[in-house]
């Protein structure tokens, strides 16, 4: 099995996937961040594409920041200012050739993610 990975985001306050979002990924190699890519959900709250396909996968250290503060704006969620959550930064490690599935679900003042499938 040749290992990806996916992303999606769900707005949980709202009911709704996340259309719009950006999403950047990053590879960690000690102290270097290295921006891989950055795509926007569609109006499933997906990304068109893996965000890592197949033939650029490497096990290591990654980073998926997600651009929620951006999106709540865009949607019209009222906030302070600053805004609670702004930019998430989630950072996990891919250790095997295997589909790696890291959503998130988002509301203007909590998150949480998991390995998902």
């Amino acid at each position: 099995m040749t290992g990806y990975l996916t992303t999606h985001v769900l707005d949980a306050a709202r009911g709704c996937p996340a259309e719009g979002m950006k999403i950047e990924l990053f590879r960690i190699d000690g102290d270097a961040r290295s921006l891989l890519k950055a795509m926007r959900t569609n109006d499933d709250g997906r990304t068109d594409e893996p965000i890592l396909p197949a033939s650029e996968f490497r096990t290591g250290i990654y980073e998926l920041v997600f651009h929620a503060g951006a999106y709540l704006d865009a949607v019209g969620v009222q906030a302070g200012e600053p805004r609670f959550l702004d930019a998430i930064p989630i950072r996990f490690g891919l250790s095997d050739q295997s589909h790696y599935h890291v959503p998130l679900l988002l509301s203007p003042y909590s998150y949480s993610t998991y390995r998902g499938s």
